[in-house]
């Protein structure tokens, strides 16, 4: 098709470059590449540019991950999507109004322009970006062009309709304003209003996710642990690594993680964490478990260090892609994992875990239970001589269930899983929505094989009654801070056994393979 019969959108250049900033460190294998020394302002009436951007509410077709729809995986809150819709209908305060009353004539004195001056601010991809694999198709591109009466925006179709859609990725990706374009899904009335627009060209990801955080964190206008969920590519950005705002990420993510298994009904973990540090308490301390998942799933990748990072905080070293799982998806993965860890444990009649339930019953009366409450109370799991309920073993579980997954996670599509759009109302609704979500994903027969490994090993403490010298010695080694590294080790070497995937991945891990 020639140029001429493509739509073109007047627009301006922002010419925006400083000869210090040739000193930046442009790293294209970091996501970083050197951008253009200009980016452009124009217009476009919203509904038209969110199909432009692949903005609609959908749900997830044929498992097609959401980083293959928009390039990076977003959240979106309805909720905020249609204040803002009623917002552009007639402004503030009408728009915080409840039905009843804005259907009331009493209340029209409250009208007001419900203007959006701010703009959405986007990166137009070129035909040489690809994400996950994926490219704009050369149909859909478009293009800025430069000509005699100035810049335009040439686009991928003569006239716009309600019915256009890329065929593959989307020519626009949104930095900042995706809920302004949700707010506009079946807006015919408001088929005419226009948005302004920033547009970068070409420019790399982890530059977009610098952008969102200047715009929106920087000057407090959401809360950052928030902004962890809404653009998860911050979570691996190193130059936030050494700044206060992503240990801000860390440090509260793996707080709300740990309120969430401690006060969530179907956790393992409900009422059986020490939030206050008692003497008198002898489950692991809330302190403890947040360093633990500090330092597991929460941790960022160090290339550096060539290990594997946090599958909620890290970036993964063959794909480039931040796991954009939302904070209950997070939590339902694992109560989900710990759940059957649990089940897998009162199911075995190993051994040790024998030992256990009988120096917990001696001298008690058996009474007949069904597996449920086995499960809830088996001496093999909470008894103070299992090993699975002291620092070590929290910490030895949550380090192997991260790094297997971690390692598997391009394997098991784990970014398939797509978070629930009402996830934002409800902490604990949330949780559950997602439990139930999850628990239909064909990547949890994976997690369950895991705890049934994890569950022959020999849980044991030193302390434990009854003890062999030789076993009750060996069992020292997993004392002290020194523990950790030590059950590591041996966990992986016990799941290492064997023909299964998780034990070629247990291999690597180790280093054999």
């Amino acid at each position: 098709m020639s140029a001429g019969k493509h739509r073109q959108v007047p627009a301006l250049t922002v010419n925006q470059w400083l000869p210090g900033w040739e000193k930046i460190d442009f790293d294209p294998e970091e996501h970083r590449a050197k951008p253009a020394r200009h980016f452009y302002l124009f217009s476009l009436p919203a509904r038209e540019l969110r199909s432009l951007s692949g903005i609609a509410r959908r749900v997830a077709k044929n498992a097609t991950p959401r980083t293959e729809d928009l390039g990076i995986q977003r959240q979106h809150d309805p909720e905020r999507s249609e204040e803002i819709g009623r917002f552009v209908e007639y402004g503030f305060p009408w728009s915080t109004l409840s039905d009843a009353k804005r259907q009331s004539e009493e209340f029209h004195d409250l009208r007001k322009p419900g203007w959006l001056p701010t703009a959405v601010v986007l990166n137009v991809l070129t035909k040489n970006d690809k994400r996950n694999g994926g490219q704009v198709a050369d149909s859909d591109l478009a293009v800025m062009i430069d000509g005699e009466a100035g810049p335009r925006l040439q686009l991928p179709y003569g006239e716009w309709s309600p019915q256009w859609s890329p065929s593959k990725l989307p020519p626009f990706e949104i930095i900042d304003g995706q809920h302004r374009l949700w707010a506009f899904d079946g807006a015919v009335k408001l088929e005419n209003f226009e948005l302004p627009v920033v547009a970068f060209v070409g420019l790399d990801i982890s530059w977009q996710a610098y952008l969102f955080w200047t715009i929106n964190i920087k000057p407090k206008r959401i809360n950052p642990s928030l902004a962890f969920d809404l653009y998860p590519l911050l979570r691996s950005e190193d130059w936030l690594e050494r700044a206060e705002g992503h240990i801000v990420y860390r440090e509260t993510r793996a707080q709300e993680l740990t309120e969430i298994l401690w006060s969530f009904p179907e956790s393992p973990w409900y009422d059986r964490i020490n939030m206050l540090g008692e003497r008198e308490n002898r489950w692991v301390t809330q302190s403890s478990w947040i360093k633990t998942l500090t330092s597991t799933f929460v941790k960022s990748w160090d290339r550096r260090a060539g290990t594997s990072g946090g599958l909620f905080g890290g970036r993964s070293k063959k794909e480039g892609e931040v796991l954009g799982w939302s904070r209950a998806q997070q939590a339902a993965f694992l109560v989900f994992a710990w759940r059957e860890f649990r089940a897998a444990v009162a199911a075995s009649e190993d051994s040790w875990a024998r030992d256990l339930r009988g120096v917990s019953r001696a001298g008690q009366a058996k009474a007949p239970r069904s597996e449920d409450a086995r499960a809830y109370d088996d001496p093999a799991f909470y008894s103070s001589h299992s090993l699975i309920v002291t620092d070590q073993g929290v910490r030895g579980f949550l380090q192997i269930l991260n790094e297997i997954c971690y390692q598997r996670a391009a394997a098991l599509k784990l970014n398939t899983w797509l978070p629930d759009e009402r996830s934002t109302a409800n902490p604990v609704g949330a949780v559950e929505r997602e439990l139930k979500s999850l628990e239909k994903q064909n990547f949890v027969d994976f997690l369950r094989e895991i705890g049934r490994s994890m569950a022959s090993f020999d849980w044991r403490t030193s302390s434990t009654p009854g003890l062999d010298e030789a076993v009750r010695r060996a069992k020292l080694v997993f004392r002290g801070s020194g523990g950790y590294k030590e059950l590591r080790l041996q966990l992986l070497e016990h799941l290492a056994t064997g023909e299964s995937e998780i034990a070629a991945t247990a291999q690597r891990l180790l280093g054999r393979r």
